[in-house]
């Protein structure tokens, strides 16, 4: 099974490409991870937000295969303890599905079309965070995740 997380833009930031290196590093004891970042939308200021999102879509649906099961990580998608996390993070691993791909919503959220492809929805926190940082705090949720799953110390619950 492979976990693709689809994020459009760059890395501005030191420290957001040192926590992601961080995580995935120690995320590929556990599975096949991969993080790809989409190249933006061009003269994206020019457009509408709905001319945005949908230009945005366009790009994420060009990275999806049949039988991918899709999640959006979206501000209003279901909340989940860690605890919680990591048994979703096992049920989608006891799953049939081949790939699982995880969606980091642009500023405006995502165009009707995702939504109504997705599998279902996930909110990190009731508060909004960069692009760029929810890439390192999902990446460590992530990891968080397989620590439990498999009983090792890190989460302290």
């Amino acid at each position: 099974m492979q976990f693709l997380i689809l994020s459009i833009g760059k890395n501005k930031e030191s420290y957001v490409e040192e926590g992601i290196a961080l995580f995935k590093k120690r995320i590929k004891h556990y599975c096949n991870l991969q993080l790809r970042l989409l190249p933006g939308v061009k003269n994206a200021k020019k457009l509408s937000t709905i001319e945005l999102k949908q230009k945005e879509s366009e790009i994420y649906f060009k990275e999806l295969k049949g039988g991918d099961y899709l999640v959006l990580l979206d501000e209003n998608g279901k909340t989940f303890s860690s605890l919680e996390f990591s048994n979703r993070i096992q049920w989608m691993r006891n799953s049939s599905k081949k790939r699982i791909v995880f969606v980091i919503g642009g500023a405006y959220g995502f165009d009707d079309s995702l939504y109504k492809k997705a599998d279902e929805k996930i909110s990190l926190s009731k508060m909004t965070f960069s692009h760029q940082l929810i890439r390192v705090i999902f990446l460590e949720q992530l990891y968080r995740a397989f620590t439990i799953i498999v009983g090792e110390k890190y989460h302290n619950e």
